[in-house]
């Protein structure tokens, strides 16, 4: 099981604008979770809001357990906010559920994260 101290969040507030993977509400408010990149190996995620309107959001992250490891509420229109995950969170299930007035249903993203490594050998006839 993974400890809230074992989960480290970073969070910056900056604005921004992208579209990639948007999750549409009713009142044309959009919710979206993207991948960053790494930093020291550690994952960084980067959800964005897009709405017309001042609105209020409420982020729960929990992880495969249904241990909330973060919340907040934020009040804004268009922003965003960067989460990181520590290496040994972000090898476990773990879920943003995005929740508002304006959103109807809460948004939820799920990450998960898979390592592969294939080794592909071709023999070719000369």
């Amino acid at each position: 099981m993974i400890s809230i101290r074992a989960f480290v969040l970073a969070m910056f507030a900056i604005f921004s604008t992208s579209l990639i993977s948007p999750a549409m509400a009713n009142g044309g408010d959009t919710v979206e979770l993207r991948f960053i990149g790494k930093i020291q190996d550690q994952p960084l995620f980067q959800m964005n809001f897009l709405s017309a309107e001042e609105s209020e959001f409420i982020i729960v992250v929990r992880d495969e357990y249904n241990n909330v490891l973060y919340r907040d509420n934020f009040k804004g229109g268009n922003g965003s906010r960067k989460f990181m995950l520590t290496e040994e969170a972000a090898h476990s299930q773990i879920r943003f559920e995005i929740s508002g007035k304006t959103l109807g249903k809460p948004v939820v993203f799920e990450i998960n994260n898979h390592t592969k490594t294939v080794q592909d050998i071709v023999v070719n006839r000369l």
